[in-house]
């Protein structure tokens, strides 16, 4: 396998194709301890959170989408890439994801497939209503040329999306029965990914079952900047979360 190497905020990154996407790991400087996450979108954007996993001896794989918006062409690719990257890297065979905006939508409809798969789900303003984001049928924003990549991603009609039942949201159920922890971020004056359409579901839902969940309301932010106050208390979170789930 050819890798390019390079270098990503002092960490060594090395970049190579898989199944003929552009994929890349980046190591940590510090010994290894099998945890790794994955960027499910939009690589190297508000990478606090992933600076300080890596530091703690992470590893962090980033696999090219298709599109953005979580369909299985991108799902069932990134099982077979988690599978060799557990091999090839011997690292765990579940991993976190990491999903912000349109990530996170990534995250949720990936770990509904694959449960099996996710250890954590950590969770930045992500999109779990289609009709709230691309199309703003709600108090948020219409995404510029969201629907046109709903209809190319989905095969939509206009028909279809309302008759949809798969959305983040409606695969919650899903999560549940196999308790996948997570954390989510959000900002309370979001009107990209209005929270009280989006996250505020997903907070509801775990907080009615007991499951383990952390969050954190950002008072008068919007859609950016991404990434928690207390990057730290995040971290040990999730690796308190991942260990009680290994024991």
């Amino acid at each position: 396998m050819e890798m390019r190497e390079s270098e990503w905020f002092g960490c060594r990154r090395a970049d190579f194709t898989f199944e003929d996407r552009d994929a890349l790991i980046v190591f940590p400087k510090v010994e290894k301890n099998g945890h790794w996450m994955m960027k499910m979108e939009y690589f190297g954007a508000f990478p606090a959170v992933e600076l300080e996993l890596l530091s703690r001896g992470w590893h962090l794989l980033y696999l090219k989408n298709v599109n953005r918006w979580g369909t299985d062409i991108d799902n069932d690719a990134k099982d077979r890439f988690a599978d060799f990257v557990s091999r090839e890297f011997g690292l765990d065979s579940a991993f976190t994801c990491v999903g912000m905006s349109c990530g996170g939508l990534c995250s949720v409809n990936f770990a509904s497939r694959y449960p099996h798969r996710v250890n954590f789900l950590y969770l930045d303003a992500p999109v779990m209503n289609l009709y709230s984001c691309p199309m703003g049928f709600g108090k948020g924003d219409v995404l510029p040329n969201g629907w046109n990549e709903l209809q190319d991603a989905y095969g939509f009609d206009l028909p279809a999306l309302l008759t949809y039942r798969e959305h983040p949201m409606d695969r919650l159920p899903i999560l549940a029965d196999h308790r996948i922890p997570a954390a989510l971020i959000y900002g309370d004056s979001d009107t990209t990914v209005p929270w009280e359409e989006n996250g505020r579901v997903m907070a509801e839902y775990y907080r009615a079952r007991n499951l383990p969940f952390y969050m954190e309301g950002k008072p008068g932010c919007g859609h950016h900047p991404h990434g928690p106050a207390d990057v730290k208390a995040l971290c040990d979170y999730i690796e308190n979360s991942i260990i009680r789930d290994a024991e």
